[in-house]
């Protein structure tokens, strides 16, 4: 692998600071903090960009300026503007499905009702190749409650559980340029089982 694309969703303004919809986004936010990388705007790309390298590998992270549900403007600029394929693109997202605070990877598939995910597909002619890393946020129980559920912020403890779980997952990166991907979404759920059981 010679790029990796690391897309974080999430909404633009303040108002969606902090909110569940933006775990995709923080998760981004806090690899900058680690590799102390600043981002900086680029209109062409319709994003906030920084890059590093590990190992030979040029690691590109972006946060999309545009809302959840435009996402997929985004990531096609920047797939294009950075020559990359759609195999060489990870996006990180918030996930209903998986309980608050599991992070998973996946390789491809379909949206799964997710309007950022659904979007990026869309724009990227139906091409769904691209890797996930899927943070979770729990579900509300109720169907019609999920839009006011992922736009709100999570109580503190929660928020708290969140935020060390991705923290804790933050070497995920640097495993699938020296390990590769296999070796990485084994080492990550087994280290999330291990963590459950302590």
């Amino acid at each position: 692998m010679n790029s990796l694309l690391i897309v974080g969703l999430g909404n633009p303004g303040k108002e969606y600071e902090d909110t569940r919809h933006n775990a995709g986004s923080d998760f981004v936010r806090l690899l900058c903090n680690k590799y102390e990388i600043s981002l900086q705007k680029e209109k062409l790309i319709r994003s906030h960009f920084g890059k590093f390298k590990i190992n030979d590998c040029s690691i590109i992270i972006c946060i999309p300026d545009t809302f959840m549900n435009e996402s997929g403007i985004s990531v096609a600029k920047a797939k294009k503007f950075f020559k990359v394929s759609n195999e060489e693109i990870l996006i990180v997202h918030d996930e209903l499905d998986l309980i608050n605070g599991s992070i998973k990877l996946k390789d491809s598939g379909g949206h799964g009702g997710h309007n950022g995910l659904r979007n990026i597909i869309d724009h990227l002619n139906g091409d769904s190749s691209f890797k996930r890393l899927r943070i979770g946020i729990g579900h509300p129980g109720i169907d019609k409650d999920v839009v006011s559920y992922v736009l709100k912020k999570a109580p503190n403890q929660e928020r708290k559980e969140l935020l060390e779980n991705m923290t804790h997952c933050l070497p995920i990166v640097e495993n699938l340029i020296s390990k590769g991907w296999q070796q990485s979404i084994m080492e990550l759920h087994t280290s999330k089982e291990e963590k459950d059981e302590s």
